[in-house]
């Protein structure tokens, strides 16, 4: 996580007021996660995260979590990931988490929908486009419901 805090950081000093929103995979899901409470950072995407019990939340604090993961998935823990998700809303109450249902962890099978889904939050969060209606009433929804959200999309 130390290289996503550091690259968070050079982009600060490159671009001092920008937003900044953090996108990774798998473990690097889990260092962007850890590395959202760095400057600038207002939004943080994990994709198929690779999570223990123990990873902290504290640093999700006023940022936007948007965490997704397959039900095939045989590499990391969709149970972990809704665990940290449920844990994320104690200290933001903008996190929600999907169900890309008939993918796994290499997110092959619907490729479009996973890349549809970082795009639109990423756009969303950043004020280039308005946010996007799924992923704001999957936020808006108490747990378990939005943190359960099952993707729609068109790799169907």
């Amino acid at each position: 996580y130390r290289d996503a805090e550091w690259a968070v950081h050079e982009l600060a000093r490159r671009y001092p007021g920008r937003p900044v929103v953090l996108v990774g995979h798998s473990m690097g899901a889990r260092a962007v996660l850890r590395a959202a409470g760095a400057p600038g950072v207002v939004a943080v995407c994990g994709l198929a995260p690779w999570l223990e019990g123990s990873d902290p939340v504290d640093q999700l604090a006023g940022r936007s979590v948007l965490i997704a993961h397959g039900d095939r998935e045989r590499m990391t823990d969709p149970a972990a990931s809704y665990a940290y998700a449920l844990r994320a809303r104690s200290v933001t109450d903008r996190v929600a988490r999907f169900d890309v249902l008939g993918d796994g962890h290499a997110m092959l099978r619907r490729a479009g929908d996973w890349t549809s889904l970082v795009r639109r939050f990423a756009l969303g969060e950043l004020g280039a486009e308005p946010r996007d209606p799924v992923i704001a009433n999957a936020m808006a929804e108490p747990a378990p419901a939005g943190l359960r959200v099952a993707l729609e999309g068109v790799d169907r």
